[in-house]
């Protein structure tokens, strides 16, 4: 049973590639990312700030494109770049979710 996993590719405003991942990212669906990122070269930027789940296989594909993503990530997920070492090897900017407004 494959995990859903959303990929939708477009750009950015200053014309940067953008990639953004939705949902889960594990064994079960690591080819569709490995994919994902193999189709668009050069300069990257990955957005994982609507992942909510990162397992060692998704890790796995990240470092293989190290050398070409910047990657967004929610501050649930910085923690595990950084421990895993990836966050030396591709920078990391952390998404900053807006708090609720309240009245």
């Amino acid at each position: 049973m494959t995990t859903p996993l959303t990929l939708t590719s477009s750009r950015r405003a200053d014309g940067a590639a953008l990639l953004t991942a939705t949902g889960e990212i594990d064994m079960s669906n690591t080819d569709a990312l490995a994919e994902a990122l193999g189709n668009m070269p050069g300069p990257l930027v990955l957005d994982l700030t609507a992942v909510e789940y990162l397992d060692s296989a998704g890790l796995s594909v990240l470092f293989a494109h190290a050398d070409h993503i910047t990657l967004i990530a929610n501050p649930l997920l910085t923690p595990v770049l950084d421990i895993s070492g990836l966050a030396g090897l591709a920078p990391v900017q952390t998404a900053e979710h807006e708090a609720p407004i309240t009245s």
